[in-house]
């Protein structure tokens, strides 16, 4: 397996951990919501960036998942800008205290459907490439 190969796993690997952290931590019953919010967030990030480097794609240190989208030009992706603006918004703003309005479970369970969706939708495009 090349370098390439094997960074592109490493991102899906990490991706893969984000979600699973996201639904541990939904399914706690004390599990805090902003948590939550914030590893869902960082599925789809890594996982779009897993898809970049799997296409050679360049890109810079980001956490906007819409740059990512745009630097994709995917059209089966497009379906989920909603999503990934709404996601986007967890990347800093929910680990921090501040001026910021903290999720309830219910935005939480949101965001792990959300992320969980995008997240397969990514991998079958990753699939679907890799096919001859």
């Amino acid at each position: 397996m090349s370098a390439h190969e094997n960074f592109t796993l490493e991102w899906l690997r990490k991706a893969d951990n984000d979600l699973k952290t996201a639904r541990l931590v939904l399914a706690a019953e004390d599990g805090p919501p902003d948590t939550t919010c914030f590893h869902s967030q960082q599925v789809v990030e890594k996982g779009l960036k897993a898809l970049l480097t799997h296409r050679s794609v360049h890109f810079s240190k980001t956490h906007s998942l819409q740059l990512l989208l745009d630097l994709l030009a995917i059209p089966e992706l497009e379906k989920f800008r909603k999503s990934c603006i709404i996601l986007s918004g967890y990347a800093v703003e929910a680990r921090y205290p501040g001026d910021y309005d903290e999720p309830d479970r219910e935005e939480a369970e949101q965001a792990v459907n959300m992320a969980s969706e995008i997240y397969d939708e990514i991998l079958l495009h990753m699939k679907s490439e890799e096919s001859p």
